[in-house]
């Protein structure tokens, strides 16, 4: 870990920054698009629009890096997210957000894919597993620090759209002024969806199924926090909760998956989860009982995407894993566009706790046909299965290819152990 923060300070630096800016632009618009008088529905279309350009930015990133190269693309694409967080406050208009959301998602996948291509490029073999992991501490810590600067100004004023913009500004300087020249970028090609589904159709639908948590949980936190009366100091520390819960039960749940049949423990914990949560609305007008089910939710979800990348491999050869992971996140990305506005519609319509029951009813359809696929097939021997290394929702296909590398070549590693 040394050498990685050694060589990859600066960078690990602006990440950081970067993550503090986007964690707490998702919060801040959670509570002023309520002061502004604007319904669930009508924000779950603000929202929903991040992960459509975040989508269409992973596809289209590595067509403008190869025509104009990293630094440019950087530059330019974080210099938007900067001007788009002060446009925020300028113009509080529906329509205005969903663009600028829209085009803050589409730059935050490119910038990411473009930081993500330096800190590989900056890793070797030995040191990639420590680069990954110092990468999702900075993230995560960066989203779970930014809920604790929302207390610190009125988000109905100016001052906080202020400081995001200036902390994207800021996290330009080291990464431009002191990154390795810029790598070679490439990925793999995705695997046709065809083929994947016929490899691993639970990894396809679970992965479908989990963009829409994934969006729900990202997008319509703080609007939930701001539907049931939450002050901001609260609504921070339920969305703290939710990331604190997928970083503490990501190593658990896949020291698990190393020793057990993988659809199995899919199955466990997305049932577990989803009749805590069931049990827990009985509850929901305590604000502690809420903070467990966030817990609950981060728990559950932010490894289970990992479980399920490392379910896809078991049945793949190493050659093909890179492409599936593209695949995945695209099936991913697709399944988040559309289900916080269908989530928006419910709470204006049904109540808050729409929130929580959207959330149930996509954990029990994984559940569901996770218990169906384990009476189609045998699972595979545990000693036969690969890996699982963890990987955070909000990701790349650089990360999630670097994730397969390292893999592999503990597969590999493992292989030439036992090999007499």
């Amino acid at each position: 870990m040394g050498y990685i923060l050694k060589n990859s300070w600066a960078l690990l630096l602006g990440m950081f920054l970067l993550m503090l800016g986007n964690g707490l632009q998702g919060t801040l618009l959670g509570i002023r698009g309520a002061i502004e008088g604007f319904s669930p529905t009508t924000m779950s279309w603000v929202m929903s629009a991040y992960f459509l350009g975040f989508l269409g930015g992973s596809r289209m990133t590595p067509k403008m890096i190869a025509r104009v190269g990293h630094v440019r693309v950087f530059a330019a694409l974080a210099s938007m997210i900067s001007a788009a967080f002060i446009i925020y406050a300028l113009a509080p208009d529906p329509y205005v957000w969903a663009l600028m959301r829209l085009i803050v998602g589409f730059s935050f996948s490119g910038v990411y894919v473009v930081a993500e291509s330096w800190l590989n490029d900056s890793a070797t073999n030995e040191t990639r597993g420590q680069a990954l992991s110092a990468y999702m501490i900075v993230q995560m810590s960066g989203i779970v620090l930014a809920q604790v600067i929302i207390n610190f100004a009125d988000p109905a004023g100016f001052v906080l759209f202020a400081v995001i913009s200036i902390l994207v500004s800021i996290s330009f300087a080291p990464i431009l002024l002191s990154v390795s020249p810029a790598p070679v970028f490439h990925t793999s090609k995705p695997m046709t969806l065809k083929r994947l589904f016929k490899t691993s159709p639970l990894g396809c639908v679970g992965s479908f199924l989990l963009g829409g948590i994934f969006s729900i949980m990202f997008g319509m936190s703080a609007v939930y926090g701001t539907e049931v009366g939450f002050t901001v100091a609260e609504i921070s520390i339920f969305i703290g909760t939710i990331y604190t819960g997928g970083v503490l039960l990501q190593y658990p749940i896949g020291w698990l998956s190393d020793r057990m049949d993988r659809r199995l423990l899919i199955v466990i914990v997305t049932g577990v989860a989803s009749v805590l949560m069931i049990i827990g609305l009985f509850w929901a007008s305590s604000f502690y009982v809420i903070l467990v089910l966030g817990f609950i939710i981060g728990a559950s979800t932010s490894p289970l995407y990992s479980l399920l990348i490392a379910h896809t491999n078991d049945y793949l050869e190493h050659e093909d894993m890179a492409n599936a992971s593209g695949a995945l996140i695209f099936l991913n990305g697709v399944g988040a566009i559309c289900t916080p506005i269908l989530v928006g519609l419910a709470m204006t319509h049904l109540g808050a706790n729409s929130f929580f029951y959207a959330m149930i009813i996509l954990m029990v359809m994984i559940t569901v046909y996770g218990a169906f696929r384990m009476t189609r097939r045998e699972a595979i021997a545990v000693e036969d299965t690969m890996s699982y290394t963890p990987v955070l929702p909000q990701t790349t296909p650089i990360v999630a290819e670097v994730a397969q590398e390292i893999a592999i070549e503990q597969e590999i590693e493992a292989e030439e152990e036992n090999s007499p």
